[in-house]
Protein backbone atom coordinates (compact mmCIF):
# COMPACT_ATOMS: atom_id res chain seq x y z
CA UNK A 1 0.00 0.00 0.00
CA UNK A 2 1.59 3.20 -0.68
CA UNK A 3 0.60 6.67 0.09
CA UNK A 4 0.75 10.07 -1.59
CA UNK A 5 2.37 11.62 1.62
CA UNK A 6 4.74 8.58 3.11
CA UNK A 7 7.16 9.41 5.63
CA UNK A 8 9.48 8.19 3.33
CA UNK A 9 8.77 10.77 0.63
CA UNK A 10 8.67 13.72 3.32
CA UNK A 11 11.67 12.62 4.32
CA UNK A 12 13.82 12.64 0.86
CA UNK A 13 11.57 15.79 -0.14
CA UNK A 14 13.11 17.65 2.97
CA UNK A 15 16.66 15.79 2.02
CA UNK A 16 16.17 17.20 -1.52
CA UNK A 17 15.24 20.77 -0.43
CA UNK A 18 18.54 21.00 1.33
CA UNK A 19 20.87 19.27 -1.08
CA UNK A 20 19.72 20.64 -4.93
CA UNK A 21 20.27 24.45 -4.45
CA UNK A 22 23.43 23.70 -3.05
CA UNK A 23 24.33 20.93 -5.90
CA UNK A 24 22.81 23.35 -8.68
CA UNK A 25 25.52 26.08 -7.22
CA UNK A 26 28.31 24.01 -6.42
CA UNK A 27 28.00 22.99 -10.16
CA UNK A 28 27.49 26.19 -11.75
CA UNK A 29 30.82 27.47 -9.05
CA UNK A 30 32.67 24.07 -11.21
CA UNK A 31 31.59 25.35 -14.52
CA UNK A 32 32.50 29.10 -13.87
CA UNK A 33 35.83 28.05 -12.28
CA UNK A 34 36.28 25.45 -14.98
CA UNK A 35 35.80 28.12 -17.92
CA UNK A 36 38.82 30.48 -16.10
CA UNK A 37 41.02 27.50 -16.07
CA UNK A 38 40.90 26.88 -19.07
CA UNK A 39 41.54 30.43 -20.02
CA UNK A 40 44.46 30.81 -17.43
CA UNK A 41 45.89 27.24 -19.13
CA UNK A 42 45.60 28.79 -22.72
CA UNK A 43 47.52 31.56 -21.38
CA UNK A 44 50.66 29.99 -19.60
CA UNK A 45 50.90 27.47 -22.29
CA UNK A 46 51.08 30.84 -24.61
CA UNK A 47 53.53 32.86 -22.65
CA UNK A 48 55.91 29.23 -21.92
CA UNK A 49 55.31 28.86 -26.37
CA UNK A 50 56.68 32.45 -26.91
CA UNK A 51 59.00 32.65 -23.65
CA UNK A 52 61.08 29.75 -25.44
CA UNK A 53 61.86 32.69 -28.10
CA UNK A 54 62.18 35.94 -26.26
CA UNK A 55 65.42 35.33 -25.04
CA UNK A 56 67.38 32.45 -27.82
CA UNK A 57 65.74 33.67 -30.51
CA UNK A 58 68.21 36.94 -31.04
CA UNK A 59 71.18 35.07 -29.66
CA UNK A 60 70.91 32.68 -32.13
CA UNK A 61 70.06 34.01 -35.67
CA UNK A 62 72.76 37.10 -34.76
CA UNK A 63 75.19 34.26 -33.79
CA UNK A 64 74.23 32.02 -36.96
CA UNK A 65 74.85 35.04 -39.37
CA UNK A 66 77.85 36.29 -37.79
CA UNK A 67 79.87 33.18 -38.30
CA UNK A 68 78.75 32.65 -41.92
CA UNK A 69 79.33 36.99 -42.66
CA UNK A 70 83.26 35.93 -41.57
CA UNK A 71 83.86 32.54 -42.23
CA UNK A 72 83.88 30.89 -39.40
CA UNK A 73 80.98 28.36 -40.51
CA UNK A 74 81.99 27.33 -44.29
CA UNK A 75 78.51 28.27 -46.55
CA UNK A 76 79.82 27.81 -49.58
CA UNK A 77 80.85 24.18 -48.76
CA UNK A 78 78.03 22.14 -50.05
CA UNK A 79 79.41 19.10 -47.28
CA UNK A 80 79.03 21.29 -44.18
CA UNK A 81 76.38 23.80 -45.26
CA UNK A 82 73.30 23.52 -42.89
CA UNK A 83 75.23 21.00 -40.87
CA UNK A 84 76.09 23.41 -37.95
CA UNK A 85 74.41 26.70 -38.43
CA UNK A 86 71.41 27.18 -39.89
CA UNK A 87 69.74 30.15 -39.65
CA UNK A 88 66.61 29.21 -41.69
CA UNK A 89 65.72 26.71 -39.89
CA UNK A 90 65.94 28.89 -36.73
CA UNK A 91 63.45 31.35 -38.37
CA UNK A 92 60.98 28.53 -39.89
CA UNK A 93 60.80 26.56 -35.97
CA UNK A 94 60.03 30.49 -33.91
CA UNK A 95 57.75 31.67 -37.30
CA UNK A 96 55.82 27.79 -37.54
CA UNK A 97 55.52 28.24 -33.18
CA UNK A 98 53.91 32.06 -33.39
CA UNK A 99 51.76 31.13 -36.40
CA UNK A 100 50.62 27.99 -34.17
CA UNK A 101 49.59 30.65 -31.51
CA UNK A 102 48.42 32.79 -34.19
CA UNK A 103 45.73 30.29 -35.42
CA UNK A 104 44.95 29.35 -31.78
CA UNK A 105 43.45 32.84 -30.22
CA UNK A 106 40.20 34.41 -31.30
CA UNK A 107 41.48 37.57 -29.77
CA UNK A 108 41.71 40.62 -31.98
CA UNK A 109 44.82 42.00 -30.19
CA UNK A 110 46.81 39.30 -29.96
CA UNK A 111 46.05 38.28 -33.37
CA UNK A 112 47.79 41.62 -34.35
CA UNK A 113 50.72 41.45 -32.38
CA UNK A 114 51.19 37.97 -33.33
CA UNK A 115 51.08 38.90 -37.28
CA UNK A 116 53.29 41.82 -36.51
CA UNK A 117 56.15 39.10 -34.86
CA UNK A 118 55.25 36.83 -38.27
CA UNK A 119 55.75 39.42 -40.88
CA UNK A 120 59.23 40.74 -38.92
CA UNK A 121 60.28 37.24 -39.37
CA UNK A 122 59.65 36.92 -43.06
CA UNK A 123 61.37 40.13 -43.60
CA UNK A 124 64.32 38.95 -41.65
CA UNK A 125 64.64 35.92 -44.21
CA UNK A 126 64.67 38.22 -47.05
CA UNK A 127 67.68 40.01 -45.44
CA UNK A 128 69.47 36.39 -44.48
CA UNK A 129 68.58 35.44 -48.16
CA UNK A 130 70.44 38.73 -49.49
CA UNK A 131 73.77 38.05 -47.04
CA UNK A 132 73.69 34.67 -48.16
CA UNK A 133 72.83 35.25 -51.62
CA UNK A 134 76.76 37.43 -51.17
CA UNK A 135 78.11 35.00 -49.53
CA UNK A 136 78.15 32.36 -52.51
CA UNK A 137 78.88 34.48 -54.87
CA UNK A 138 81.73 35.80 -52.34
CA UNK A 139 83.71 39.37 -52.26
CA UNK A 140 80.76 40.94 -50.65
CA UNK A 141 82.31 41.02 -46.93
CA UNK A 142 82.20 44.77 -46.53
CA UNK A 143 78.56 44.65 -47.40
CA UNK A 144 77.60 41.84 -45.89
CA UNK A 145 78.87 43.15 -42.41
CA UNK A 146 76.73 46.16 -43.28
CA UNK A 147 74.07 44.39 -43.53
CA UNK A 148 74.14 42.09 -40.68
CA UNK A 149 74.59 44.87 -38.44
CA UNK A 150 71.65 47.44 -40.18
CA UNK A 151 69.25 44.98 -40.59
CA UNK A 152 70.08 41.44 -39.06
CA UNK A 153 70.79 42.50 -35.64
CA UNK A 154 68.37 45.43 -35.68
CA UNK A 155 65.71 43.03 -37.48
CA UNK A 156 65.96 40.59 -34.26
CA UNK A 157 66.24 43.41 -31.64
CA UNK A 158 62.87 44.32 -33.19
CA UNK A 159 61.30 41.21 -33.23
CA UNK A 160 62.50 40.68 -29.38
CA UNK A 161 61.26 43.01 -28.67
CA UNK A 162 57.63 42.52 -29.82
CA UNK A 163 57.74 38.68 -28.42
CA UNK A 164 58.72 40.38 -25.43
CA UNK A 165 55.27 43.19 -25.99
CA UNK A 166 53.24 39.88 -26.61
CA UNK A 167 54.56 37.86 -23.27
CA UNK A 168 53.81 41.24 -21.56
CA UNK A 169 50.56 41.39 -22.90
CA UNK A 170 49.59 37.94 -22.17
CA UNK A 171 50.58 38.43 -18.27
CA UNK A 172 48.38 41.42 -18.00
CA UNK A 173 45.89 39.28 -19.22
CA UNK A 174 46.45 36.20 -16.57
CA UNK A 175 46.08 39.00 -13.73
CA UNK A 176 42.70 39.93 -15.61
CA UNK A 177 41.83 36.55 -15.19
CA UNK A 178 43.19 35.90 -11.81
CA UNK A 179 41.42 39.24 -10.32
CA UNK A 180 37.94 37.68 -11.82
CA UNK A 181 38.52 33.99 -10.34
CA UNK A 182 39.08 35.88 -7.06
CA UNK A 183 35.88 37.71 -7.67
CA UNK A 184 34.20 35.11 -9.00
CA UNK A 185 34.88 32.76 -5.93
CA UNK A 186 34.13 35.67 -3.06
CA UNK A 187 31.11 35.87 -5.26
CA UNK A 188 29.96 32.52 -4.98
CA UNK A 189 30.96 32.11 -1.46
CA UNK A 190 28.62 34.79 -0.34
CA UNK A 191 25.76 33.26 -2.48
CA UNK A 192 26.25 29.80 -0.89
CA UNK A 193 26.57 31.02 2.64
CA UNK A 194 23.56 33.45 2.19
CA UNK A 195 21.47 30.14 0.31
CA UNK A 196 22.94 27.92 3.24
CA UNK A 197 21.00 29.83 6.00
CA UNK A 198 18.06 30.36 3.95
CA UNK A 199 17.93 26.38 3.71
CA UNK A 200 18.67 25.78 7.03
CA UNK A 201 16.02 27.96 8.56
CA UNK A 202 13.43 26.29 6.21
CA UNK A 203 14.83 22.47 7.42
CA UNK A 204 14.60 23.74 10.49
CA UNK A 205 10.78 24.22 10.46
CA UNK A 206 10.06 21.43 7.79
CA UNK A 207 11.61 19.45 9.93
CA UNK A 208 9.42 21.10 12.93
CA UNK A 209 6.54 20.16 10.72
CA UNK A 210 7.43 16.92 9.47
CA UNK A 211 8.41 15.77 13.55
CA UNK A 212 4.76 17.14 14.33
CA UNK A 213 3.08 15.01 11.99
CA UNK A 214 4.57 11.82 12.84
CA UNK A 215 4.84 12.45 16.60
CA UNK A 216 1.46 13.21 17.35
CA UNK A 217 -0.11 10.46 15.72
CA UNK A 218 2.05 7.62 17.70
CA UNK A 219 1.33 9.89 20.83
CA UNK A 220 -2.46 9.38 20.38
CA UNK A 221 -1.96 5.60 19.17
CA UNK A 222 -0.27 5.27 22.32
CA UNK A 223 -2.93 7.06 24.06
CA UNK A 224 -5.00 4.61 22.41
CA UNK A 225 -3.31 1.49 23.35
CA UNK A 226 -3.04 2.59 26.72
CA UNK A 227 -7.01 2.93 27.60
CA UNK A 228 -7.58 -0.67 25.62
CA UNK A 229 -5.11 -2.45 27.67
CA UNK A 230 -7.22 -1.12 30.65
CA UNK A 231 -10.13 -2.98 29.26
CA UNK A 232 -12.04 0.11 26.74
CA UNK A 233 -13.12 -1.96 23.88
CA UNK A 234 -14.90 0.90 22.77
CA UNK A 235 -11.36 3.49 21.52
CA UNK A 236 -10.74 3.84 18.63
CA UNK A 237 -8.24 6.39 16.90
CA UNK A 238 -8.84 8.85 13.71
CA UNK A 239 -6.04 9.31 11.39
CA UNK A 240 -5.93 11.57 8.43
CA UNK A 241 -2.35 11.56 7.41
CA UNK A 242 -2.27 10.41 4.19
CA UNK A 243 0.62 8.35 5.25
CA UNK A 244 1.84 4.89 6.82
CA UNK A 245 0.50 5.83 10.26
CA UNK A 246 -2.67 5.64 8.48
CA UNK A 247 -2.11 2.16 8.09
CA UNK A 248 -0.93 1.48 11.73
CA UNK A 249 -4.09 2.98 12.76
CA UNK A 250 -6.23 1.10 10.84
CA UNK A 251 -4.60 -1.92 11.95
CA UNK A 252 -5.32 -0.60 15.19
CA UNK A 253 -8.97 0.15 14.88
CA UNK A 254 -9.41 -3.16 12.80
CA UNK A 255 -7.93 -5.16 15.66
CA UNK A 256 -9.83 -3.37 18.53
CA UNK A 257 -13.30 -4.19 16.56
CA UNK A 258 -12.24 -7.89 16.32
CA UNK A 259 -11.47 -8.52 19.58
CA UNK A 260 -14.35 -6.71 20.53
CA UNK A 261 -16.72 -8.86 18.36
CA UNK A 262 -14.65 -12.06 19.32
CA UNK A 263 -15.44 -10.95 23.29
CA UNK A 264 -18.52 -10.29 22.46
CA UNK A 265 -19.31 -13.42 20.85
CA UNK A 266 -17.04 -15.77 23.65
CA UNK A 267 -19.86 -14.36 25.93
CA UNK A 268 -22.09 -16.02 24.36
CA UNK A 269 -20.84 -19.68 24.23
CA UNK A 270 -20.02 -21.80 26.69
CA UNK A 271 -17.40 -21.13 29.65
CA UNK A 272 -14.95 -23.74 28.79
CA UNK A 273 -14.89 -22.10 25.42
CA UNK A 274 -15.12 -18.55 26.21
CA UNK A 275 -12.11 -19.00 28.63
CA UNK A 276 -9.98 -20.97 25.50
CA UNK A 277 -10.54 -18.16 23.26
CA UNK A 278 -10.07 -15.29 25.53
CA UNK A 279 -6.96 -16.78 25.54
CA UNK A 280 -6.36 -17.12 22.47
CA UNK A 281 -7.15 -13.81 22.09
CA UNK A 282 -4.41 -12.50 24.92
CA UNK A 283 -2.31 -14.27 23.02
CA UNK A 284 -2.97 -12.70 19.82
CA UNK A 285 -2.17 -9.34 21.11
CA UNK A 286 -0.19 -8.43 23.84
CA UNK A 287 -0.40 -4.54 24.70
CA UNK A 288 2.82 -4.14 26.68
CA UNK A 289 4.32 -5.18 23.73
CA UNK A 290 2.29 -2.65 21.17
CA UNK A 291 3.15 -0.43 23.82
CA UNK A 292 7.05 -0.75 24.33
CA UNK A 293 6.99 -0.83 20.26
CA UNK A 294 4.98 2.77 19.95
CA UNK A 295 7.67 3.97 23.00
CA UNK A 296 10.55 2.65 20.48
CA UNK A 297 9.16 3.95 17.53
CA UNK A 298 8.51 7.36 19.27
CA UNK A 299 12.16 7.56 20.60
CA UNK A 300 13.86 6.79 17.45
CA UNK A 301 11.34 9.81 15.56
CA UNK A 302 12.75 11.98 18.66
CA UNK A 303 15.70 10.99 17.66
CA UNK A 304 15.96 12.16 14.00
CA UNK A 305 15.89 8.11 13.17
CA UNK A 306 12.76 8.44 10.70
CA UNK A 307 13.95 6.34 8.46
CA UNK A 308 14.42 3.12 11.38
CA UNK A 309 10.93 4.06 12.43
CA UNK A 310 9.10 3.88 9.28
CA UNK A 311 10.51 0.29 8.66
CA UNK A 312 9.57 -0.33 12.72
CA UNK A 313 6.18 0.91 11.68
CA UNK A 314 5.46 -1.28 8.86
CA UNK A 315 7.00 -4.61 10.78
CA UNK A 316 4.65 -3.12 13.39
CA UNK A 317 1.79 -3.01 10.70
CA UNK A 318 2.93 -6.06 8.62
CA UNK A 319 2.67 -7.91 12.78
CA UNK A 320 -1.11 -6.88 13.54
CA UNK A 321 -1.79 -7.77 10.11
CA UNK A 322 -0.98 -11.11 10.23
CA UNK A 323 -2.44 -11.54 13.74
CA UNK A 324 -5.65 -10.79 12.85
CA UNK A 325 -5.43 -12.36 9.95
CA UNK A 326 -9.17 -11.53 9.36
CA UNK A 327 -10.42 -13.96 12.27
CA UNK A 328 -8.99 -17.05 10.51
CA UNK A 329 -8.09 -19.63 13.41
CA UNK A 330 -5.73 -21.47 10.56
CA UNK A 331 -3.47 -19.54 8.21
CA UNK A 332 -0.48 -21.10 5.84
CA UNK A 333 2.78 -21.13 6.82
CA UNK A 334 4.32 -18.86 4.87
CA UNK A 335 1.77 -16.28 6.70
CA UNK A 336 2.82 -17.73 10.28
CA UNK A 337 6.57 -17.03 8.58
CA UNK A 338 5.88 -13.70 8.29
CA UNK A 339 3.99 -12.94 11.27
CA UNK A 340 6.96 -14.48 13.14
CA UNK A 341 9.53 -12.52 10.93
CA UNK A 342 7.59 -8.86 11.48
CA UNK A 343 7.71 -10.10 15.31
CA UNK A 344 11.30 -10.93 15.29
CA UNK A 345 12.36 -7.72 12.84
CA UNK A 346 10.35 -5.41 15.68
CA UNK A 347 12.01 -6.82 18.88
CA UNK A 348 15.89 -6.56 17.16
CA UNK A 349 15.41 -2.23 17.40
CA UNK A 350 15.15 -3.08 20.95
CA UNK A 351 17.50 -6.06 21.42
CA UNK A 352 20.14 -5.30 18.67
CA UNK A 353 22.89 -5.94 21.01
CA UNK A 354 21.57 -9.39 21.94
CA UNK A 355 19.75 -10.64 18.83
CA UNK A 356 20.30 -12.62 15.83
CA UNK A 357 17.69 -14.72 13.37
CA UNK A 358 17.71 -17.08 10.97
CA UNK A 359 14.43 -18.31 8.56
CA UNK A 360 14.98 -21.51 6.40
CA UNK A 361 11.77 -23.15 5.37
CA UNK A 362 11.30 -23.98 1.99
CA UNK A 363 8.98 -22.22 -0.76
CA UNK A 364 6.97 -25.27 -1.37
CA UNK A 365 5.50 -25.37 2.58
CA UNK A 366 4.52 -22.42 2.62
CA UNK A 367 0.72 -22.58 1.20
CA UNK A 368 0.17 -25.78 3.75
CA UNK A 369 -2.19 -24.83 6.34
CA UNK A 370 -1.37 -24.77 10.05
CA UNK A 371 -2.95 -23.58 13.26
CA UNK A 372 -2.37 -19.89 13.60
CA UNK A 373 0.26 -18.57 16.62
CA UNK A 374 2.19 -21.88 15.88
CA UNK A 375 5.60 -20.52 15.91
CA UNK A 376 4.95 -16.85 17.66
CA UNK A 377 4.32 -18.16 20.53
CA UNK A 378 7.52 -20.20 20.69
CA UNK A 379 10.06 -18.05 19.36
CA UNK A 380 8.86 -15.47 22.01
CA UNK A 381 9.75 -17.97 24.76
CA UNK A 382 13.57 -18.77 22.79
CA UNK A 383 13.54 -14.92 23.20
CA UNK A 384 12.87 -14.02 26.89
CA UNK A 385 13.60 -17.47 28.62
CA UNK A 386 16.76 -18.45 26.55
CA UNK A 387 18.76 -15.54 24.96
CA UNK A 388 17.66 -12.51 27.04
CA UNK A 389 19.44 -14.35 29.82
CA UNK A 390 22.19 -15.00 27.74
CA UNK A 391 25.56 -13.21 28.20
CA UNK A 392 26.52 -11.62 24.59
CA UNK A 393 24.61 -12.07 21.47
CA UNK A 394 22.48 -15.12 20.76
CA UNK A 395 20.88 -16.69 17.64
CA UNK A 396 16.91 -17.91 17.33
CA UNK A 397 16.78 -20.15 14.12
CA UNK A 398 13.85 -21.15 13.01
CA UNK A 399 13.89 -24.06 9.86
CA UNK A 400 11.80 -26.89 7.94
CA UNK A 401 11.18 -29.60 6.03
CA UNK A 402 8.67 -31.87 4.79
CA UNK A 403 9.21 -35.62 5.88
CA UNK A 404 6.22 -37.12 3.28
CA UNK A 405 3.17 -36.03 4.06
CA UNK A 406 4.64 -34.37 7.36
CA UNK A 407 5.61 -30.88 7.92
CA UNK A 408 8.71 -30.34 10.06
CA UNK A 409 9.08 -27.02 11.44
CA UNK A 410 11.97 -26.45 14.35
CA UNK A 411 12.84 -23.33 16.76
CA UNK A 412 16.24 -23.56 18.38
CA UNK A 413 18.04 -20.56 20.25
CA UNK A 414 21.49 -21.44 21.47
CA UNK A 415 20.46 -19.35 24.63
CA UNK A 416 20.98 -20.81 28.63
CA UNK A 417 19.55 -23.83 27.97
CA UNK A 418 18.03 -25.83 30.56
CA UNK A 419 18.87 -27.97 33.20
CA UNK A 420 18.41 -32.02 33.19
CA UNK A 421 15.61 -32.11 35.60
CA UNK A 422 13.90 -29.45 33.35
CA UNK A 423 14.09 -30.76 30.11
CA UNK A 424 12.58 -34.44 31.48
CA UNK A 425 9.50 -32.39 32.89
CA UNK A 426 9.33 -30.42 29.76
CA UNK A 427 9.17 -34.28 28.08
CA UNK A 428 6.94 -35.54 29.88
CA UNK A 429 4.63 -32.78 29.92
CA UNK A 430 4.97 -32.59 26.14
CA UNK A 431 3.62 -36.42 25.97
CA UNK A 432 0.27 -35.47 26.99
CA UNK A 433 -0.14 -32.92 24.21
CA UNK A 434 -1.26 -33.33 20.78
CA UNK A 435 0.61 -33.39 18.23
CA UNK A 436 0.61 -30.03 15.14
CA UNK A 437 -2.18 -30.36 12.64
CA UNK A 438 -1.76 -29.22 9.15
CA UNK A 439 -4.31 -28.72 6.29
CA UNK A 440 -4.05 -29.45 2.59
CA UNK A 441 -4.08 -26.18 0.48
Amino acid sequence: MKFQGSLRNRIILNIWIAILPLAILLGYAIYDMRAYYTQYDQIVTNITSANAYNMTFKQEVDEEMYQIVIGSANWTNPEEKLKYVDPYATIDTARAQFQELYDDTEDSDKRRRLRTIIRLMNTLEDRVDDILKNVEEGGHYDENMTSFTMNIQILTEITQENIQNYIYYEAQEMEEVRAAVSASAFRDLRIMVALLIVILGFNVILSRYVSDKVTDPILELCDANERFSQGDFSVRVEMNNRNELDQLGESFNTMVNEIDFLIQDIKREQKNKRKMELSLLQSQINPHFLYNTLDTILWLTDAGDKENAVKMLTSLSSFFRSTLSKGRENITVGEEIRHVQSYLEIQQFRYHDILEYEISVPEEMHHYYIMKLSLQPLVENALYHGIKNKRGKGKISISGWMDGLDLLLFVRDNGIGMTEEELTNLREAGETCGQWSWLRP
